[in-house]
């Protein structure tokens, strides 16, 4: 790892740290917290991954929508108007939009083939905004002054790479430059997470062989057709199994390239000095358990 005892993070001039886990765990609330003091640089692949690789289709997305009214499509015919995401840190529901889920057209759904179509855009952005990691720990410290750094995975991070493999081109990267550190969720907090999911249904990144099993499955278990699915449903259906199927990924990715921390620790974080204490305390633990 980059950081061999608590003390070498300690004393680092620059900290360097990637954090990975399911989304609602606290990545991006720590990575405020370090951003906050004003000597860490945040950088969010999700915000990358929908500026850099995917603002183009989110963009064109929105003009076919726009299209669709006669006044508006008049004006964009003669370029007299633009339109535009306004993706944010704390605000990716471009990005998500865009990503959609499948099911019935009249409740928001995508066709399953266009649904996987732009699965497949966002796994290639992943990977490279994942990958924009070394560059950007360049750019902060060239250009902006920043010593400290942090980047800030999306949940799907365990989709896209194999945590088994010491050969795989994200891993060895990140690790090579970040001390990977991995938000663990308490025993039992699955349910939780479902019911959060339940309220607010997100759009999700799958592997493309778990799609393909987990829409099949839903469409003969319901009785449905593709045009009839709803969107929600499925993704909520979807999501339970997701977890599941996530939290032996996380465990290796932390086991075989970095460390892991409780998100109850997390939680109990106020500021920068706290969360660099954290991660200290944890890569003393990892040392003492090796």
């Amino acid at each position: 790892m980059l950081y061999d005892s608590p003390q070498a993070f300690r004393a680092a001039p620059d900290k360097r740290v990637a954090v990975f886990g399911m989304s609602g765990l606290g990545k991006t609330v720590l990575s405020n917290l370090l951003r906050q003091r004003g000597d860490w640089f945040h950088y969010s692949v999700d915000y990358r991954i929908g500026t850099a690789y995917m603002g183009e289709h989110i963009t064109d997305n929105l003009k076919k929508e726009a299209m669709k009214v006669p006044l508006l499509a008049r004006l964009f015919r003669s370029d007299s108007i633009y339109i535009g995401s306004n993706i944010t840190f704390g605000n990716l529901a471009p990005l998500s939009t865009f990503l959609g889920k499948p099911g019935d057209p009249s409740r928001g759904g995508l066709p399953f083939v266009e649904y996987k179509r732009r699965q497949a855009l966002h796994r290639r952005a992943e990977v490279n905004a994942l990958l924009d990691t070394v560059p950007f720990i360049h750019r902060a410290r060239e250009l902006y002054g920043y010593g400290h750094f942090i980047c800030d995975t999306g949940g799907s991070i365990c989709e896209v790479v194999e945590p088994g493999n010491p050969q795989d081109e994200v891993l060895r990267t990140l690790s090579a430059h970040t001390l990977m550190v991995w938000i663990e969720s308490p025993d039992g907090h699955d349910a939780e997470l479902i019911r959060r999911f339940k309220a607010d249904p997100k759009p999700i990144y799958y592997r493309p062989d778990m799609l393909d099993a987990l829409w099949s499955e839903y469409l003969t278990d319901t009785g449905l057709s593709e045009a009839d699915v709803d969107p929600d449903a499925f993704a909520i259906h979807a999501f339970s199994r997701v977890i599941r199927h996530r939290a032996p990924l996380y465990e290796a990715m932390a086991r075989n390239w970095g460390i892991s921390v409780a998100s109850q620790d997390v939680e109990k974080v106020r500021d920068a000095t706290d969360a660099e204490e954290m991660i200290a305390a944890a890569l003393g633990s990892a040392a003492a358990t090796a």
